[in-house]
């Protein structure tokens, strides 16, 4: 099945409590069906000092379940849910990315 999520894309949380927020994609964990996304879902861990690093409390984003998020549309900036096109003919056929909102191809 092709990721209709990828490393990169611009989403939009749907739901929980940073619901609205925007961000970019930093890291897509398809087995668990989890996207972590750039300045969303902060979290607060205890690291203990290393050799590597200071010690102390380290704010960091925890994955988001990928039912969760939409694709920001290209168009008009609203969530948008994703479907697959062929495009050209022949040997330069492609399958891209579309936004069913607007149509747009999503993958440049």
């Amino acid at each position: 099945m092709a990721a209709k999520i990828k490393k990169g894309d611009r989403v939009i949380v749907l739901a929980g409590r940073d619901r609205g927020a925007e961000g970019e994609v930093v890291k897509v964990d398809p087995k668990a069906a989890r996207v972590t996304v750039q300045g969303v879902n902060m979290i607060k861990r205890h690291q203990k000092p290393s050799q590597a690093s200071a010690g102390g409390i380290i704010t960091r984003e925890a994955p988001i379940h990928v039912s969760n998020v939409a694709i920001k549309d290209p168009k008009d900036g609203k969530p948008t849910r994703v479907g697959f096109k062929f495009v050209g003919e022949g040997e330069d056929r492609k399958k891209v990315r579309v936004a069913k909102r607007s149509g747009e191809v999503i993958d440049v």
